[in-house]
């Protein structure tokens, strides 16, 4: 009998609704075996998870979740079981907070020249939160009336995603930045939601299939680990292709909700 897992998670730590203790206990009470809370760019719900899961008796394994670069494609970088103590693990994330402060403020004064009346304390849903994203923009637009749900304020063309927005970018690491500071920390890198990647060519054609094996056998040479193979939004063909592809280049498959709360 297998375990019962979710190696992706958010809590309200980055862009989730809930604490890492609720969700220990929510995890807990639904008969999970074990977790990984992979906050984006952030560490800071690690310590109050592991203890939610020491006390409640559910594996919580450490874990991140990086927005990184590949020679122009955007990709997401998940790093398991590393030392959350670690000193140059830590810097870096101080050093990303402070790139993702910069950019909530050009897309802030881009929301209220197109006519949008919000404040950044409009984007903090809770006293004390630290991480600002889109998905708290957006709930500051649902707040002030601008749009009915979050799914809304991220309609193509508009809201979040026009042209003003959609042009504002945030440094990121490299892939191989990435993955060798997950490793000196002593923790495994995964490719997270690999059909979801732009920029390789349409989802599921021949050139897609073509260009993200190469994609991944660049990724393994840097140090890559693991392969999000099972996803909710890969189809069934999806999960079997990402899963004989783990085979073939030796990755470890894992499997994650990208839960961030009921909005």
């Amino acid at each position: 009998m297998g375990y019962k897992v979710d190696y992706h998670v958010h809590s309200w730590c980055s862009d989730g609704t809930m604490k890492p203790t609720e969700l220990v206990r929510k995890y807990h009470e639904e008969g999970y075996d074990i977790i990984s809370i992979t906050d984006h760019d952030g560490i800071d719900g690690i310590a109050e998870a592991l203890i939610a899961g020491e006390a409640l008796k559910i594996q919580v394994i450490t874990g991140v979740e990086l927005s990184v670069d590949f020679n122009g494609i955007n990709l997401h970088m998940l790093g398991y079981k590393f030392d959350h103590e670690n000193e140059e693990l830590q810097e870096k994330m101080e050093e990303l907070r402070e790139y993702r402060k910069e950019r909530n403020e050009k897309i802030l004064a881009a929301l209220q020249n197109m006519g949008y009346d919000i404040t950044m304390e409009d984007a903090k849903q809770r006293k004390g939160q630290k991480f600002i994203g889109k998905p708290n923009f957006a709930r500051a637009l649902v707040a002030k009336g601008y749009v009915g749900s979050v799914k809304e304020a991220f309609a193509e063309g508009v809201f979040l995603n026009a042209p003003e927005i959609r042009t504002i970018e945030r440094k990121k690491m490299t892939a191989e930045e990435a993955i060798k500071l997950i490793a000196q920390a002593g923790g495994m890198a995964v490719l997270a939601h690999p059909a979801k990647i732009k920029k390789i060519g349409e989802r599921g054609s021949e050139e897609y299939w073509k260009n993200f094996e190469e994609l991944l056998r660049s990724l393994k040479k840097m140090g890559l680990k693991g392969l999000e193979c099972f996803y909710p939004e890969h189809t069934e063909e999806e999960q079997l292709k990402f899963a004989v592809l783990a085979g073939k280049y030796h990755l470890h498959m894992t499997e994650g909700s990208d839960y961030h709360g009921d909005e």
